[in-house]
């Protein structure tokens, strides 16, 4: 599986906004597979897709904000078919969405409707966790609620191993949990503990009165304390096809760039 390999682009957004088609370009040449998209930059989904397959770089999937669904269900769906990705991912749900709120019944009606539009369009929708979803409804974790009020054949699981671990479960153990619904595992590593300043560091909560030097800090794959080997042997157990590398900021004063460099050259050490 050294050839399935993508990269969540969102981690090299800045190089992506100042040079878009030249970054997709290093991606290829440090030795991902595929990437998945994070908004567009304003670029041609078509000649995205085209220069995708000039330099042998899979347009694997994207994630696409809830509210591009809720706005204009069609033209979103049509815009990332266009751009020939296989899977669109729910990505990140704000404060009125998340469980506990009346708008999480929204995001469970929603899933079911963009589900099935994104089926007859021939890509599959996903839903990508953090780690609110942990928390609990009537004794259930909320992601294991929409995971049963929609079922496989309309939403499949991206699980994100790091806010997996950081909501308290083991990376592994629930992708087993998930075994036949995961084609696509997000491996992003980490050190410390959950924190208030955790959201400005994936670049979401930008609160200045957040310590941004906390304990948690966002690491290059394999560069804290997450158990990869562990991880991918479950993924792969469980029908996994792809293996997505995300960043949200860099660190150990490296750039956006050699972090992905380093996470893609140790995730092909445990493949």
């Amino acid at each position: 599986m050294k050839d399935k390999i993508a990269l969540q682009v969102y981690s090299v957004r800045d190089d992506l906004q100042a040079d878009f088609f030249g970054t997709l370009k290093k991606v290829k040449e440090m030795g991902y597979a595929g990437v998945e998209f994070a908004g567009l930059y304003g670029n041609d989904p078509v000649e995205i897709k085209k220069f995708c397959e000039e330099i042998g770089l899979v347009p694997l999937s994207a994630h696409v904000p809830f509210a591009s669904f809720q706005e204009d269900l069609e033209g979103t769906i049509e815009c990332y078919k266009k751009l020939g990705v296989q899977y669109i991912a729910i990505p990140y749900l704000t404060e009125e969405y998340r469980p506990g709120q009346e708008g999480f019944n929204e995001v469970i009606r929603m899933a079911k409707l963009i589900g099935e539009a994104a089926g007859k369009a021939g890509m599959v929708l996903q839903y990508h966790n953090h780690d609110f979803e942990f928390d609990k409804i009537d004794g259930k974790y909320a992601l294991d609620i929409l995971y049963e009020e929609v079922g496989p054949e309309l939403l499949q699981t991206q699980l994100d191993t790091c806010w997996v671990n950081v909501g308290g479960e083991n990376p592994a153990d629930y992708i087993r949990k998930y075994a036949g619904r995961t084609p696509t595992v997000h491996l992003k590593d980490f050190v410390g503990s959950k924190s208030d300043n955790m959201y400005a560091l994936i670049g979401i909560d930008e609160d200045e009165e957040k310590d941004a030097k906390g304990k948690f800090e966002l690491r290059p794959v394999g560069k804290g304390v997450q158990n990869f080997p562990a991880i991918v042997e479950a993924a792969k157990e469980g029908g996994a096809q792809w293996f997505i590398v995300e960043q949200d900021n860099p660190s150990l004063g490296l750039t956006a760039l050699e972090c992905a460099e380093v996470s893609v050259n140790y995730v092909k050490t445990i493949l």
